[in-house]
């Protein structure tokens, strides 16, 4: 069974940081581009962070770009977005998802994970 679970999502203050994983089952992490997409309430699935899968480049978007790191561990099939001085505009659902293609258009994307609440708030 094809799944992808994420986690680390909680409430944190402006300033702080977040560490969220993705973890693969049914299928090995490093043959797909796996992204980091956001939902704030009321607005649509953005893309924030994607790995593509030929060389392991990773991509960011302008929103998140120098605040967030994505990282993958093959040995624990599992990829990673570190996120620094996150901000009250950072809230929402966290997906992580794959695509055989390269890109963070969340349209492209096959396979998705449930979801994990970030929440950015003093």
């Amino acid at each position: 069974q094809t799944q992808l679970v994420e986690s680390g999502g909680g409430l944190v203050q402006p300033g702080g940081s977040l560490r969220l994983s993705c973890a693969a089952s049914g299928f090995t992490l490093d043959y797909y581009a796996i992204g980091w997409f956001r939902q704030a309430p009321g607005k649509e699935r953005e893309g924030v962070s994607y790995i593509r899968r030929s060389d392991g480049a990773t991509f960011y978007s302008d929103s998140m770009k120098g605040r967030v790191t994505l990282s993958r561990d093959n040995a624990k099939n599992t990829v990673y977005l570190q996120m620094n001085s996150l901000k009250p505009d950072d809230t929402g659902v966290y997906y992580c998802a794959a695509t055989n293609m390269a890109t963070m258009d969340p349209d492209d994307y096959h396979y998705w994970g449930q979801g994990t609440q970030v929440t950015v708030s003093s």
